[in-house]
């Protein structure tokens, strides 16, 4: 069973919970109300009118307050059980409010863009040409003389260890495989990676599938339209696993090879 089967699809938060069917049926009997008392602008179409407007007054802010309310006692509870990300979280919602995500992206000549296949080309022209820089061919290079001059493959507890390490809040790529799900797959799954990941390291060569990841553009700050003020994170949680294994194996000599004004 995938896991697309076994718990379905994550539905987006609304920025406005509090609205429900409720709130809904007051709006259109306003609407209607309004549009009687258009056609007719009578005593009793317009007190009809103002009765509902304040009934719907009432509601709405009954509403907000309730789910205020339901925010607060979640921050309380988080703060008791000592949940700090969820509490944070929490705090940082309620400063920033609702932001609403930019659909307009500037060219290279400052021209806004408004159509979606204008922006992806903008965005992939950007990024492709910021990872993909072309190297200075007369840097020295340092040879580090290592105590191990045959490199063992990877042992299990090295991929489990990569496994451990995995970001669990990290959205999935487009194997849309989450980071979660593979730490909760225990020994069994930690096995079948193992193999995987010794066939690799052994052929010296990534399958088609590895060497894909979705590149999403993050905002530091300044102009959202501006693609300088993004960074951009891979996601791809099934294939940063050997990458952990061969950082942990090249930490060690991080002081030998970088100089000390890097």
């Amino acid at each position: 069973m995938s896991a697309k089967e076994s718990l379905g699809y994550y539905e987006p938060k609304k920025h406005k919970p509090w609205f429900d069917e409720g709130c809904s049926k007051l709006l259109d009997q306003r609407k209607q109300a309004k549009l009687q008392w258009i056609q007719d602008p009578s005593k009793l179409n317009g007190d009809n009118l103002n009765n509902i407007r304040c009934e719907t007054s009432r509601h709405i802010r009954k509403k907000k307050r309730e789910y205020l309310k339901g925010k607060i006692d979640e921050l309380a509870m988080n703060s008791k059980n000592k949940n700090i990300r969820d509490l944070y979280r929490g705090i940082n919602d309620f400063k920033r409010g609702y932001q609403p995500s930019s659909n307009l992206v500037k060219d290279e000549n400052g021209d806004l863009l408004a159509d979606s296949h204008n922006i992806l080309n903008r965005q992939r022209k950007y990024f492709s040409q910021l990872l993909n820089v072309h190297r200075v061919s007369d840097v020295r290079q340092t040879e580090i003389d290592t105590a191990e001059p045959l490199v063992p493959d990877p042992s299990p507890l090295e991929v489990e260890s990569a496994i451990t390490k995995l970001k669990r809040y990290i959205s999935p790529g487009s194997d849309q495989i989450l980071a979660k799900l593979i730490q909760a797959g225990g020994k069994i799954l930690c096995s079948k990676i193992h193999k995987l990941i010794n066939s690799i390291w052994n052929k010296e060569k990534l399958s088609d599938h590895g060497k894909v990841s979705t590149i999403v553009p993050v905002n530091k700050k300044g102009d959202k339209t501006d693609c300088s003020n993004y960074r951009q994170i891979s996601l791809s949680n099934a294939y940063k696993i050997l990458p952990n294994i061969l950082l942990s194996r090249l930490s060690p000599y991080i002081d030998e090879i970088i100089w000390d004004h890097q």
